[in-house]
């Protein structure tokens, strides 16, 4: 049944990307940001973050567990819910733009563009290098986190990674604003993460150049300031043969990322690349969970 649950998701998330409108991550979005304006000052800044992921998080997950418990109705909800986590159609509806606007030569567009799927300074961007390490790290997080967690713990466990993973991409910063009350957020992400993060890293190593990314892995994640993003991306460029990282400004900040990945900087052509190598390394996700599903089935 996870096996096809997992299946319809997918396709759902193929036919029809993410809801156009009322969208149940944007409305959690837009009520952390409320919460956030209002809780984020004055001491104990650190436990009021805290108590803010557990108030956001939990009361959705639970409810998430009380219906996917009802008979019939309940597989529908996982349904729904693992599509809701899942954003690998929209994902790539903002990489198209990005492409289009720099095969025209039209830079402006493209970091405009580019900037709607990252928190760096649009006018600082390199945009095809921004674009992949988009790819590839959304592909852990809006894609291979969320299906790791339905296998581990159904449509709420989907759910509370997708949640987490959120509030990380909104308070997550070492910012003075967010350094102490997004610590909580910035924690549990890369916690609930840890896992899935290295089986998406070995699923680019095997989809791409596998010697080569597994060498890069090995060497080059260890360099990176995120446990989980490091393996990742520096699996991911080793596979496509391009190099990324390098300095990067964060509102108004720059920071000296380390190179990740060997050959040429990231190009155009790299952006639809990038995408395939998701493509297949969720094709075999899916093989890899059916075959234990049917193997399951018949012992």
């Amino acid at each position: 049944m996870l096996a096809l649950q997992l299946i319809a998701a997918v396709l759902i998330d193929r036919w029809l990307g993410e809801p156009a409108r009322w969208h149940p991550l944007v409305g959690f979005g837009r009520c952390a940001n409320w919460l956030e304006a209002r809780c984020n000052r004055g001491e104990s800044r650190r436990l009021k973050g805290l108590l803010l992921v557990v108030l956001l998080v939990l009361p959705p997950v639970l409810l998430t567990t009380v219906l996917t418990r009802i008979p019939v109705f309940g597989e529908l909800i996982a349904v729904l819910v693992l599509w809701f986590a899942l954003g690998l159609e929209s994902l790539k509806r903002h990489i198209q733009p990005i492409l289009q606007a720099l095969l025209r030569g039209d830079m402006s567009e493209a970091r405009r563009r580019t900037s709607w799927i990252c928190s760096r300074d649009a006018a600082e961007l390199e945009v095809e290098r921004t674009a992949v390490e988009s790819v590839l790290e959304n592909g852990s997080d809006a894609v291979f986190g969320a299906i790791f967690w339905f296998c581990i713990a159904g449509a709420p466990g989907a759910l509370a990674f997708r949640l987490i993973n959120t509030l990380d991409a909104m308070w997550g910063y070492r910012s003075e604003r967010f350094v102490c009350f997004g610590w909580a957020a910035a924690r549990l992400d890369d916690l609930v993460g840890l896992v899935p993060a290295r089986l998406t890293a070995l699923s680019y190593a095997l989809c791409g150049h596998t010697r080569r990314a597994l060498h890069c892995w090995r060497t080059q994640a260890p360099l990176h300031d995120s446990p989980n993003a490091g393996p990742v991306m520096a699996a991911g460029a080793g596979a496509l043969g391009v190099t990324l990282g390098g300095p990067t400004c964060y509102r108004g900040v720059w920071a000296d990322k380390p190179l990740l990945g060997a050959g040429a900087k990231a190009q155009p052509r790299d952006l639809p690349r990038a995408l395939h190598l998701v493509d297949r390394a969720l094709g075999l996700w899916i093989s890899v969970i059916v075959l234990l599903s049917v193997a399951g089935a018949l012992l």
